[in-house]
């Protein structure tokens, strides 16, 4: 199954015409033609059919039939994760994440940080195409970047979790998980947090925690922690 995405459906839109871009892809790639049925998504947990009326490849019309709308689950996954230096590591990073299913990604700006800023306009659509990939019907939220120091002070829902590679007591990640509890956790740039970083985290009731015996890279650690929460609520 094929699925599409805009943002602006809702249950009391009738017709709907496709950008010029996804309007030659249905047309002209797809060969999709008058009276075929399409999916798509508004990434907010509903799911529209729609018959093509028009299938002009420059301007495809569709006329909604149905629409279905899937409940969130009853927990949320929020990754707060350092940019990596290579900023392809990081698209393949946010593409996983979503297609296992993320809720939130917060890109976080540490001391050890080699890259200070984002493409947010990138990932978004990176983020959009991975949902639409995966049949999804919620699409990520992707937070603005933010510094460690102000990150650390905002409340978070659910348990929160610190996994870094310093000496120093630390859980099984694993073996902290409960079905149907959200998580968030932090992880950090290739040079890892700094000792300061630890210490605010653990002043701010963060539960330090390994992700395994391996040394693993930024955006390895963050796919470990996302399909790590998801299997514990399969």
């Amino acid at each position: 199954m094929q699925l599409f995405y805009n943002s602006e459906l809702n249950t009391s839109t009738e017709t709907f015409n496709f950008s010029k871009d996804e309007s030659r892809h249905i047309v002209k790639v797809l060969r999709k033609a008058t009276g075929d049925l399409l999916k798509i998504t508004n990434g907010k947990g509903w799911m529209f059919e729609a018959e093509i009326v028009i299938p002009n490849h420059n301007k495809c019309v569709v006329t909604i039939l149905n629409s279905t709308f899937e409940p969130p689950k009853d927990y949320t996954v929020h990754l707060v994760v350092a940019p990596t230096k290579m900023n392809d590591r990081y698209e393949w990073f946010i593409e996983k994440a979503t297609e296992i299913g993320v809720t939130k990604i917060t890109p976080i700006i540490c001391q050890n940080s080699e890259r200070k800023f984002i493409k947010t306009e990138r990932f978004e659509k990176i983020l959009q195409s991975a949902m639409k990939q995966s049949l999804h019907s919620y699409l990520p939220i992707l937070e603005p970047a933010i510094r460690f120091s102000d990150f650390i002070k905002i409340p978070q829902k659910g348990s929160t979790y610190i996994a870094h590679c310093a000496d120093g007591e630390k859980l099984y990640f694993k073996d902290q998980l409960k079905p149907g509890a959200s998580i968030t956790i932090l992880i950090g740039p290739e040079g890892d947090f700094s000792p300061q970083e630890i210490e605010s985290a653990l002043n701010h009731h963060y539960i330090p925690v390994s992700l395994g015996a391996s040394r693993l890279r930024t955006e390895t650690a963050g796919i470990v922690a996302c399909h790590t929460i998801q299997l514990c609520n399969e």
